[in-house]
């Protein structure tokens, strides 16, 4: 029996006091920068496990080090906050929570992305290296990262010195949870998630009477041909074997019907895997809202603003087979392949500032049955909630389960005492 097994064989020691933590978090989340509990009930659970913890990195963020004889670093990432939405699962454990976000309003708070998930299973894969030391060898780094969602937490820790505080790691490891089968894992090499650029834009009219059109330059048509003309860049000018989103999430103008607005404002969200791409887009979106303007006769050039900016994921191709042979090893067929993700993530710009490789993997949250039959009858986007959505809740097990196996199971193609 290898140390993956022998470890996880103790998983049902821990599952009961896994499955109030996860529940007790999903029923009080967090916004980004605002994890206060979670960071404090993380660190409580880290110093009992014997880790050397430290907390505050980021504002929030919690670093905590397990020193077990010479051997490699090993980084495991979690994040933890939560997003602005209102739960609509009906779950006994659901959130109820309000709070104050940054722009100061009031805003229900729901974990709808799994990061809940990611926190208790790393409290779990932990607490099983922390309890069968003689199984493994080297140093564990467990980090709790706040503010994925804003896409700045992981470079907040590393602007606290992050990099100074912790062992130099080797490699750096995460997951999220996703639709799919709970119970199956899933690598994909290379690029996994996508770059993400948001990017506002304000064009500027001439504002007036609504009844005297011909004395104004009207953004808001100005903004609708803009909308339609962006979209050629990714049908007409990106190759199709080249991956990018555009979206115009946001188009804001205007007061009353009867005023012609002097200016609209426009936010769209790019998604890219390739840094060429991504600049060509750019500098389309770009050109294209430029030509608009100066067809309408616009008294004054466009504003550009580049916001909410996410890295590109792209998994070390050996560190990547490294992990895969150990899930496969040890989940046999529930291992497979991952599909390129147009979500985006801040993990690596971690791994990236340390200089080492990393590697970032799925694990399934469905309901098996339900998800076999929204597969059966073509139903998979329709029935099947994914993350950010009110209604997105992983099933409790064998998620949790799966995710600790995979973590304790991943470290281990490192840490493993016997393999060395």
């Amino acid at each position: 029996m290898g140390a993956a097994a022998q470890i996880l064989q103790h998983y049902d020691s821990i599952l009961l006091e896994q499955e109030d933590f996860y529940q007790d978090l999903h029923r009080n989340p967090e916004l980004s920068h605002q994890e206060h509990r979670t960071a404090a009930n993380v660190a409580r659970c880290m110093t009992s496990y014997g880790f050397e913890v430290e907390t505050g990195i980021g504002k929030t963020g919690v670093a905590a080090v397990l020193h077990n004889g010479s051997g490699p670093t090993v980084l495991l990432r979690a994040d933890m906050d939560a997003l602005p939405l209102k739960e609509g699962t009906g779950a006994d454990y659901a959130s109820t929570v309000t709070a104050v976000d940054q722009a100061g309003e009031q805003v229900p708070v729901m974990h709808a992305c799994g990061h809940d998930i990611h926190v208790a299973c790393l409290l779990g894969a932990s607490q099983l290296f922390a309890g069968h030391q003689e199984l493994w060898k080297g140093t564990l780094v467990a980090l709790f990262q706040p503010a994925e969602e804003t896409g700045d937490g992981a470079r907040a820790m590393i602007d606290d010195g992050l990099l100074a505080r912790i062992p130099a790691p080797e490699v750096a490891l995460a997951q999220h949870v996703l639709p799919g089968p709970s119970g199956r894992v899933a690598t994909r090499p290379g690029a996994v998630l996508s770059s993400a650029d948001s990017v506002r834009i304000t064009v500027h009219g001439r504002g007036g009477h609504g009844s005297m059109p011909q004395n104004t330059v009207d953004p808001v048509v100005l903004a609708a041909m803009i909308v339609v003309r962006l979209q050629p860049i990714i049908s007409r000018e990106t190759p199709p074997t080249e991956p990018a989103v555009l979206t115009v999430g946001s188009l804001r103008a205007g007061t009353k019907s009867n005023i012609i607005a002097d200016e609209a404002v426009l936010e769209l969200n790019l998604r890219t895997y390739t840094d060429s791409v991504r600049q060509r887009i750019l500098a389309s979106i770009r050109r294209t809202v430029q030509a608009e303007c100066q067809a309408s006769g616009c008294p004054k050039e466009p504003e550009f603003e580049i916001f909410d900016r996410f890295p590109l994921t792209a998994n070390d191709k050996e560190t990547t087979a490294r992990v895969a042979g150990a899930f496969s090893n040890y989940f046999g067929d529930r291992a497979g392949g991952l599909d390129l993700q147009t979500a985006s993530e801040d993990f690596s710009d971690i791994p990236r500032a340390a200089r080492i490789p990393y590697t970032y993997w799925g694990i399934g949250g469905t309901d098996p049955e339900a998800w076999h039959a929204a597969e059966l009858a073509g139903r998979v986007q329709e029935d099947i909630p994914a993350n950010h959505s009110p209604m997105f809740l992983p099933v409790l097990q064998p998620t949790l389960r799966t995710g600790t196996e995979a973590l304790v199971t991943a470290a281990l193609a490192w840490l493993d005492a016997d393999d060395r």
